[in-house]
């Protein structure tokens, strides 16, 4: 990418889009092209069309996805795969459509099986059954990628994609029932120190174990990639780290500060049981994260403090 270069960021308004605009202004790059989903419905395909036609962009990273947490995956199953198949499908086509120089799909470690060998290397993909309560959502990305895979075989497109781990970070989402674990635990810790409760509760038995990813490590990565790789594979982007989700809830409780004793509810889903991605590729292009997740984790809560305490 140039300097002058013309890039498309979708989803700029969340965590990882904003991300990726932070990154790229911050190296210099003034030609960033963005809409507010009330600007520009991705899911309509004609106003997808027209947008390309009009602006052209040189390069795209489609961060743009309908997300969340367990219980968001579960309950609005048809939204995650129609608004997700809809979105990668329109933004990728028109891509090709109007010769865009690269574009870069952002997926999700949810496309590998429940039961993949770990840690979850990018060969894995399609060799085994879904994790059951985000399978709509992991079978959308998983037609995105394939997707990237069929424009560069017909038409030569410089397609890639790229599989993040769990993301935390700035503009995250702390919804009570529709987020991702780790923002839940900083609200719950957070309301259950200001309201002065004794216990707060997790779901789950806290055994399964996850890797987290700062999602402004990952900004870093996708510039990284955009111009390093250009390879037809996917590739992973994580720490090669994880922790259980108890080791994480303590983490969390100390950040905040919450004095009071953890409850693990086993009457709900643990999903799946460990999810550590295989970044040996990724760091054999000489790319590692650089954050901390005791030191991320203290970004985002005072980053939840300032957008949804504050205010």
């Amino acid at each position: 990418m140039k300097a002058t270069s013309k890039i498309y960021v979708a989803g700029h308004h969340g965590m990882v889009g904003s991300a990726i605009v932070r990154k790229l202004e911050a190296a210099g790059f003034s030609n960033i092209v963005t809409r507010r989903s009330s600007q520009l419905d991705l899911r309509e395909q004609e106003a997808v069309r027209a947008f390309f036609r009009e602006e052209k962009p040189d390069f795209v990273f489609l961060a743009a996805a309908k997300v969340g947490g367990i219980v968001a995956n579960n309950t609005y199953r048809a939204e995650f795969l129609y608004d997700n198949l809809m979105m990668e499908a329109n933004v990728i086509h028109a891509a090709y459509e109007t010769g865009v120089e690269k574009l870069m799909f952002l997926g999700s470690s949810c496309i590998y099986p429940k039961f993949a060998p770990q840690p979850l290397k990018e060969e894995y993909l399609l060799t085994g059954e879904l994790e059951p309560t985000n399978e709509p959502y992991a079978i959308a990305k998983i037609a995105g990628i394939k997707l990237c895979e069929a424009y560069r075989d017909q038409y030569g497109c410089n397609f890639i994609s790229v599989m993040p781990t769990n993301l935390y970070g700035f503009n995250d989402n702390y919804h009570p029932q529709n987020s991702h674990v780790l923002p839940a635990l900083i609200r719950k810790f957070h309301e259950a120190k200001e309201s002065g409760e004794k216990t707060v509760t997790v779901w789950g038995t806290g055994s399964p174990r996850r890797e987290f990813l700062f999602a402004d490590d990952l900004a870093e990565a996708c510039l990284f990639l955009m111009d390093n790789y250009s390879g037809r594979e996917l590739i992973n982007i994580g720490t090669g780290e994880d922790i259980t989700i108890r080791e994480l809830a303590l983490q969390v409780k100390k950040v905040v500060g919450f004095n009071g004793e953890l409850v693990f509810d086993t009457s709900k889903p643990d999903g799946t049981p460990r999810k550590l991605m295989d970044v040996s590729k990724l760091h054999s292009l000489e790319w590692h994260h650089k954050t901390s997740l005791q030191d991320g984790i203290a970004l985002a809560y005072a980053d939840f403090i300032e957008k949804h305490v504050a205010v």
